[in-house]
């Protein structure tokens, strides 16, 4: 009985995710509900409790996010993104795998798919447009590449994973960093075939959308934004291991140098950090805190428990179920970390039982949450290109869907072998 109250939680829960409620009000209510149907309402608080005290979640998520507050204060961003822009337009044959390519990068270093789509949307987009790409095809483009934040360690399924599966987060990056950038390549390809066929790729005219061509972007400050990651991946080679550098750490190094770079004001720089930390903390941890007290009530009913005997029972749908259910629940509900943190908390610390590593289910639920909310038409990220384009974010997803699901195949294909 209390299995099918659970399945009915879901339901209610997804319907409201979709209508757009808050999603950690709808997460938070569902799981103290789901605990009080069976008494106990202790569950749910013990769970909010553990998840808003998780240090490694708290100190990757969040200094990262201070960063790319930092980074937008100095502009630094907008050199990087500008840079990319101009050697786009000069190309192209590449402008529009480009363009998915390009935001790709940047969100790497910008991991706010939302943040990225704006900052990159408002010079991408008016290039593409101006070079005769229709209107929604060059959203889709920018809209493409909006999950390069698989590759940040301060994605929150990243540490959630490597703490889960026990390792350092920059060995959870460099287990799916090659199914990730495959797959934003056969998106890339996907996209510009498909402006080809449907002729959107050239032709469009109009005068509304004009590129500042008066900001001069400084190459030493385009690098800035980019330290962190380089600091990142350097220390991970063998010679330099016994430095031990951690997320925050590299942070606050790419703080210091945009700060010795461009001589911004200091104090507001560190206001700023502080803004993008509390910001994170509230956006982004806020969602892992509901998602652990919405997963404490699918366990408290026993939901939890069935799912995984299920599974057991067939093993041969784990290995699907882990990228296309949080796949399909990105596109539904516009956001991949609602359901991708619950399913991780739920069931990849069950992975070995399914015949697969930690790493790998962990990896795959990521990638396909991520790629479920890029197709989206509900999205933050599709809305915004939508807007800068002037264009309809249904028609924006509609040609973002070939690519991504494509993309999601391939990306599950090499995660999984």
């Amino acid at each position: 009985m209390m299995i099918w109250f659970g399945i009915a939680a879901i339901i209610v829960t997804i319907y409201f995710l979709v209508k757009r409620y808050d999603a950690r009000m709808v997460l938070i209510a569902s799981g103290i509900i789901m605990c009080l149907s069976v008494k106990a309402p202790m569950d749910a608080f013990k769970a909010f409790a553990t998840n808003m005290t998780n240090a490694g979640l708290i100190q990757a998520v969040c200094s990262v996010m201070g960063f790319a507050m930092v980074m937008k204060y100095t502009e630094c961003d907008k050199h990087l993104i500008t840079l990319i822009g101009n050697f786009l337009a000069k190309v192209r044959p590449l402008l529009i795998p480009g363009a998915v390519i390009g935001t790709f990068v940047i969100n790497v270093a910008l991991p706010s798919a939302a943040g990225t789509a704006a900052a990159v949307g408002a010079i991408f987009i008016p290039i593409l447009i101006g070079a005769g790409v229709h209107p929604a095809m060059a959203a889709a483009a920018v809209k493409s590449g909006t999950y390069g934040s698989m590759l940040n360690p301060g994605l929150v399924h990243n540490p959630m994973v490597a703490k889960i599966a026990g390792v350092n987060v920059m060995d959870v990056i460099a287990f799916h960093y090659k199914a990730n950038i495959a797959s934003v390549i056969i998106a890339g390809i996907v996209i510009t075939f498909l402006a080809y066929i449907l002729k959107e790729h050239k032709g469009y005219e109009t005068d509304s959308f004009k590129v500042d061509s008066s900001f001069k972007p400084n190459f030493v400050y385009a690098l800035v934004p980019i330290m962190p990651i380089a600091i990142l991946l350097l220390c991970t080679r063998p010679e330099f291991k016994s430095v031990n550098m951690t997320v925050p750490a590299a942070m606050i190094i790419g703080v210091l140098i945009g700060l010795a770079v461009t001589r911004k004001n200091p104090a507001k720089m560190v206001k700023a950090f502080f803004d993008g930390m509390g910001g994170a903390y509230a956006d982004i941890i806020g969602i892992i805190v509901a998602a652990g007290v919405f997963v404490s009530g699918l366990t408290a009913v026993g939901l939890v428990k069935a799912f995984i005997a299920a599974m057991t029972s067939m093993p041969s749908i784990v290995k699907i179920c882990a990228a296309v259910g949080p796949f399909l629940l990105g596109v539904i509900s516009g956001s991949g970390d609602a359901a991708t943190v619950a399913f991780n908390n739920a069931v990849t610390p069950h992975a070995a039982e399914f015949g697969l590593s930690t790493l790998q289910m962990g990896s795959m639920a990521t990638l396909g949450g991520t790629l479920g909310r890029t197709m989206s038409p509900i999205a933050g990220a599709t809305i915004i290109c939508a807007g800068i384009a002037g264009a309809n974010p249904m028609d924006v997803a509609k040609r973002t869907c070939p690519g991504v699901t494509l993309a999601m195949l391939v990306g599950m294909f090499l995660l999984m072998f």
